[in-house]
């Protein structure tokens, strides 16, 4: 069920009528979704009433401090530009942390948020495969019953947007707009995680993970059993992102924060530190803008939160992913990105942009002793004659680590539905479809690539434009390297064939 059904949409308020005067919570706004989501708000719902986030003192700074750097973000280049002072008016933070009972949140800001919020967007999670079980369990699971348990007590409450992964059930091979069974009970865990020592729980973990790969997708299972736990209860949507990277069109094309898919694989790449990736080169993936999520999040509150809760309401489900709609291999985002990198180089590449895709662990494991290791050893080297930090090395054990540990996602194919995503997007009004309709099947993938390589280079990297010229230059002596390297390499091993006994007796 979505809630479009046997729905008449025509008396309900289009999506900016919607949101006008409504007050929203974020956890996770200070994140890479969140970020883009506060933005998209602001500039296209400017109307709304405000937006508290749920913000950590991190580092000696406190809440109020990071809510004033996380403005200075390129994120809000157009909002400072085109909506002056609506950042200032309309955003305030709420000192908490999201792995905190009651969310850590003072009684005044507690009753603050039961008294006044309308919408939730509980976006907050650990995403790192490599947590232990009772971190990541204290983030994305017992973190959502707090938000959960907040969220039973707003007085004004319409709709609740839960945010997991479209990896949260992957060991199935199609994965549908349904809730599946949990792989155990999220009360079970939370009691386990806290009784259980740090080290007895990490003998236990792997077993207690079953067919799941790793916590982070354990976790994040169990949290939307925390929520669908609720229905008739709390006015709730699950929304399940697949891989989401830079940004088509919105707050500025290619815009991004991290180097998580196929951008972070382009970089390393063109820096000339990647060689060979491990995985099917005929493989599918699923990668989703992160704009066109950030519209889907919006709309999806959207048709919650203007359907008044019953009893019997059941939670919908939508998997924000490209599925059908635009496929793309892993051998086709390589070849797109050497295109790329020929005419948008990175500066200061190490070696060309080249490399291939393989499956097979023998040959990536070659791959990374010769192509990788011994290269990264002998400049390291050079680094410390000239007294400079060898770094190189250290670089190379983190691809290293992060191929391993992606391996489960680069290997393997699932097939994710997401027929409610595109039954949403054309329930959204006329009034409302330049500036919320989403759609992946018209996204140019060469254009794509381009963009975000742009967006990787200015926002990433600190690269200015004016420096391409000189990095294809730079390109252009590498490839000639290449060339003579590959040259004397292939010269050499001609020299030690003729001279072998075998051919010198055939010979002579």
């Amino acid at each position: 069920m979505t809630f479009l059904e046997d729905r008449d949409l025509q008396d309900v308020p289009n999506i900016k009528e919607y949101y006008a005067n409504k007050t929203i919570f974020v956890t996770g706004g200070s994140g890479f979704m969140g970020t883009v989501l506060i933005e998209k708000l602001l500039y296209s719902c400017t109307d709304l009433e405000r937006i508290y986030l749920l913000l950590r003192s991190k580092k000696g700074v406190n809440s109020e401090d990071r809510l004033a750097d996380l403005y200075k973000s390129s994120c809000f280049e157009r909002l400072r530009k085109e909506r002056p002072g609506v950042f200032e008016r309309k955003v305030f933070s709420v000192a908490g942390d999201i792995s905190e009972l009651g969310l850590g949140l003072s009684e005044e800001d507690r009753a603050l948020l039961i008294n006044r919020v309308n919408i939730v967007f509980h976006v907050a999670a650990s995403v790192r495969f490599n947590d232990t079980l009772d971190y990541a369990a204290k983030l994305n699971l017992r973190g959502t019953r707090e938000i959960i348990d907040l969220a039973k007590e707003m007085q004004c409450l319409e709709s609740f947007v839960h945010v997991s992964t479209s990896y949260s059930n992957t060991n199935r091979d199609t994965i549908e707009e349904v809730i599946y069974p949990p792989h155990a009970d999220w009360r079970d865990t939370l009691a386990i995680c806290e009784a259980l020592d740090p080290e007895t729980l990490k003998i236990l973990t792997p077993k207690y993970l079953g067919e799941l790969p790793n916590t982070y997708v354990f976790t994040k299972q169990l949290a939307e059993h925390v929520v669908y736990q609720n229905k008739g209860i709390i006015p709730a949507v699950i929304l399940r992102p697949s891989i989401v990277i830079s940004s088509h069109l919105e707050p500025l094309p290619g815009w991004n924060a991290n180097l998580n898919g196929p951008v972070g694989i382009m970089v390393a790449s063109a820096k000339g530190i990647l060689r060979t990736t491990l995985s099917k080169p005929d493989l599918i993936s699923d990668y989703i803008p992160v704009d066109v999520a950030v519209k889907n999040f919006i709309a999806a509150a959207w048709i919650r939160g203007t359907k008044k809760l019953k009893k019997t309401d059941d939670i919908p489900i939508y998997n924000i992913c490209a599925g059908s709609l635009n496929n793309i291999t892993v051998k086709e985002i390589r070849e797109i990105g050497f295109k790329v990198m020929e005419e948008i180089p990175l500066d200061g590449a190490l070696w060309v942009c080249s490399g291939g895709v393989t499956s097979s662990r023998f040959k990536y494991n070659i791959s990374v002793i010769f192509e990788h290791l011994l290269p990264a050893l002998i400049v390291d080297a050079f680094y410390i004659l000239l007294g400079k930090k060898p770094i190189l090395t250290k670089i190379q054990r983190r691809i290293y680590s992060v191929q391993i540990a992606l391996q489960y996602y680069t290997t393997q194919q699932w097939t994710f539905c997401n027929e409610n995503f595109t039954k949403l997007r054309a329930a959204i009004k006329d009034v409302d479809k330049d500036e919320f309709y989403y759609e992946v099947e018209k996204i140019d993938q060469y254009k794509f690539f381009k963009i975000s390589t742009h967006g990787a280079r200015k926002y990433i990297l600190n690269e200015k434009d004016e420096d391409i010229p000189k990095a294809r230059e730079h390109n252009r002596r590498l490839r000639n390297m290449q060339r003579l390297v590959h040259g004397l390499f292939y010269m050499s091993m001609g020299w030690w064939i003729l001279n072998t006994n075998l051919v010198q007796s055939y010979l002579y």
